[in-house]
């Protein structure tokens, strides 16, 4: 299995109750009730929209 992961910085985020109840949505929709799937959907999206 590859580590190389383990070398990365670590980043914390604070989500409000309303950004919490949309990755709640996603991740039952759409993720099999998987948050962490989610967050990365959602942090994919606002990437894509900043590079455009």
């Amino acid at each position: 299995m590859n580590q190389g992961f383990l070398d990365m910085e670590s980043v914390e985020l604070e989500f409000t109750s309303e950004e919490l109840e949309q990755i709640d949505e996603i991740a039952f929709s759409d993720h099999r009730e998987n948050r962490d799937a989610a967050i990365r959907e959602l942090l994919d999206q606002w990437v894509k929209t900043r590079d455009e």
